[in-house]
């Protein structure tokens, strides 16, 4: 129902601007709480997802930092990679290997005679091409018997798992290859052919352009085997990548050593990932005491538990590491009057070079500072942790609070209403009142003049 209001013309006074006063001091009490409730709530969600953020990130950091291989980095050196290559796992032993390539892992293939075209029809009947021990067939019938339909053939059949099929042509004609997919002695091709007009037994004679091979390299005179060039069952936690055979009589010298600078670079960005969370909690806390500017979480109990449990963790020995070597400070992680961490590369290498195995214990045993805290912030903000349901009863108490504010716009509507019906009903009394005064007037007026 629209609001029905005049401009006072029976009582001269400004109806509009006194209902719109007297309905802003109804609203004031009411809206100021609504208002500063909103404007804290706001302030702590946003908070909120700030500290979510920080520790979703801290705990992605610390989960490519959990793994033991993170702090058991090693490293290789290979005197000519012009014949191999290699890569070293977290369980690979220091040592020197003496390597020697004598052949590289080939893969099978054969070639036909040549034909005049590659549509040069050859026969039909059935094919049988064997892979080592496994072996599939096709069916070459009429009309689809040409050097182009059989290569189709093979390559499209359901049951090919190794034969890549191509064809070359060269000054003679046009050849069909077939060329095994994976290398190995196992891997070797043969034909057969049967059924059909016989024109298909030519291709059980193909000639070896290239024979199925294992590599074969010698370390440290052990005689290895591989169907492949890349070689992971000779040396421990070593993965060897073939790439020539070495010349007759010589070695190439292999070497596997710690990987220190790649281990420092994992505590560095530990300590860099622990910074910038423990500077999202200082952010949320501060309190400037020249400008009085305080963070939305100063004095949050919920936020001084988090920073107490993280900065527990971080100073407390680690369980089950013993010797000199048991806490981060222990390494030259220490905490410095800003919360934050410093990483001393010089005793962290001397640590590393002491004692390598409690270095990774310290962060990545069951009960390592990186586990630990990983374990925290998974648990605080998972969909039933800390973080998440305080989040989502500030959300509840945002949507509460537009409850409230419609029903006091609601309430305030009603009230204006009731305003304007007064002062109309005021104004129309005044209006017949001065009608009255008026009329009255003029006939005083008219007897004074009889008399």
């Amino acid at each position: 129902m629209a609001t029905i209001s005049s401009t006072g013309i029976g009582s001269g006074l400004d109806i509009d601007s006194l209902v719109s006063k007297l309905v802003a001091a109804e609203r004031s009490a009411g809206q100021t709480h609504i208002d500063s409730k909103k404007t804290r709530l706001t302030e702590e969600f946003s908070a909120m997802a700030t500290l979510m953020g920080g520790m979703s990130a801290f705990q992605s950091s610390l989960n490519s930092l959990v793994s033991s291989s993170s702090f058991n980095s090693r490293k290789v050196s290979v005197s000519d990679e012009a014949a191999f290559t290699a890569k070293a796992g977290s369980s690979a032993a220091a040592g020197s290997y003496d390597v020697q390539v004598e052949q590289l892992a080939k893969a099978a293939q054969l070639g036909s005679d040549a034909f005049t075209s590659a549509s040069t029809p050859v026969g039909t009947g059935r094919l049988t091409i064997a892979v080592g021990n496994s072996s599939f067939s096709i069916e070459v019938g009429e009309g689809g018997n040409s050097l182009a339909n059989i290569r189709d053939a093979i390559n499209k059949s359901p049951a090919n798992k190794g034969v890549q099929a191509s064809l070359l042509t060269d000054v003679e004609g046009t050849h069909l290859v077939l060329t095994s997919t994976k290398t190995g002695a196992n891997r070797a091709l043969t034909v057969t052919a049967s059924g059909g007009d016989g024109g298909l037994e030519q291709f059980e004679n193909m000639e070896v352009r290239s024979a199925a091979q294992d590599a074969i390299v010698f370390v440290s005179g052990y005689e290895i085997h591989s169907d492949s060039n890349t070689v992971s069952n000779a040396i421990e936690g070593v993965t060897l990548t073939l790439k020539a055979p070495t010349e007759e009589g010589s070695t190439v010298l292999l070497g596997v050593d710690r990987d220190d600078t790649a281990i420092q670079d994992a505590a560095k960005k530990f300590v860099d990932a622990y910074n910038s969370l423990a500077g999202t909690i200082k952010s949320l806390s501060r309190y400037d005491v020249s400008t009085g500017a305080a963070g939305s979480l100063l004095g949050d109990a919920m936020l001084r538990n988090i920073e107490s449990q993280v900065r527990k963790v971080v100073s407390s020995p680690v369980v089950g590491v013993n010797g000199s070597y048991t806490t981060l400070a222990s390494l030259g992680i220490t905490t410095q009057a800003d919360g934050k961490l410093k990483l001393d590369t010089v005793r962290f290498n001397a640590a590393l070079a002491a004692n390598p195995g409690a270095v990774s214990d310290i962060f990545t045993s069951s009960n390592g500072v990186a586990v630990k805290l990983a374990d925290l912030m998974a648990s605080k903000t998972s969909v039933k942790g800390e973080l998440t349901v305080r989040s989502s009863n500030v959300t509840d108490s945002l949507v509460d609070l537009k409850v409230q504010q419609d029903s006091l716009n609601a309430r305030m509507k009603v009230i204006e209403q009731r305003y304007f019906k007064q002062f109309n009903a005021l104004d129309t009394l005044l209006a017949q009142m001065n009608t009255t005064a008026t009329t009255l007037d003029g006939w005083l007026a008219q007897t004074n003049k009889r008399d």
